[in-house]
């Protein structure tokens, strides 16, 4: 009987993350996902991780907490207000979390070698994204090569495959790509600055662009529908 090979993904409860995940089961994966509290102020996006998790079938889901609110430096650890109605740019904004990505991804390729896995799945997109410099195509790739150097079974010949499907797609193509595998995105969390029950602001840069992609996309946000 052959068994499917194993994947560790990054998920973090919002949108991308989920559809990265979904690709991969897709993919023929069997998935083992890995949600990180690290001090984020939207903390609604961990119960969200746990539904999508739930609705992916994942063979495993792991919760870490690294505390990077302490490190500071980011809207989004509390450090200084989310943004609201800004002008969208490619320059870094107040969200960036400082090595965030790095962090993440160095736990996802620690566990991916205990589970016997030799690929990883990562949610970011260089097209529609806030200026953040560790979902570029440039950072991916040298990870990728750290982790070759940095792991026994990269020393080995088994090298970590680091897997982006959404890194050149525009928001609205995520969307779609997402309703074509069925995918409940009530489930998910994307704002960086909710209000009660985690309604969306509509106001941060993740839910203008969210609202954009739905847009774009010609399909209604079932979170917008809910509010």
């Amino acid at each position: 009987m052959i068994t499917a090979p194993k994947a560790v993904v990054l998920l973090s409860g919002g949108l991308d993350s989920y559809t990265a995940a979904a690709i991969a089961r897709a993919d023929g994966f069997e998935l083992y996902a890995l949600t990180v509290r690290y001090g984020q102020v939207h903390s609604g996006e961990l119960e969200a991780a746990r539904r999508v998790a739930g609705a992916l079938g994942v063979g495993g889901h792991l919760e870490l907490a690294v505390d990077l609110a302490s490190i500071g430096g980011s809207a989004l650890t509390g450090s200084v207000p989310v943004p609201k109605d800004r002008v969208l740019t490619p320059a870094i904004p107040p969200t960036y979390v400082p090595a965030r990505n790095t962090v993440l991804l160095s736990l996802a390729l620690g566990w991916a070698e205990v589970v016997g896995s030799r690929d990883l799945f990562i949610g970011v997109n260089a097209v529609d994204y806030s200026g953040y410099p560790d979902c570029r195509p440039g950072y991916l790739e040298a990870f990728e090569r750290m982790a070759a150097l940095a792991t026994r079974a990269g020393v080995e010949g088994r090298p970590t495959r680091l897997h982006a499907p959404l890194l050149r797609l525009s928001k609205a193509d995520i969307v779609r790509r997402g309703a074509a595998l069925g995918l409940d995105y009530g489930l998910t969390v994307t704002c960086y600055d909710p209000g009660p029950r985690d309604r969306p602001c509509g106001r941060c840069d993740s839910c203008r662009l969210r609202a954009r992609g739905f847009e774009e996309a010609g399909l209604p946000d079932p979170l917008v529908a809910a509010s």
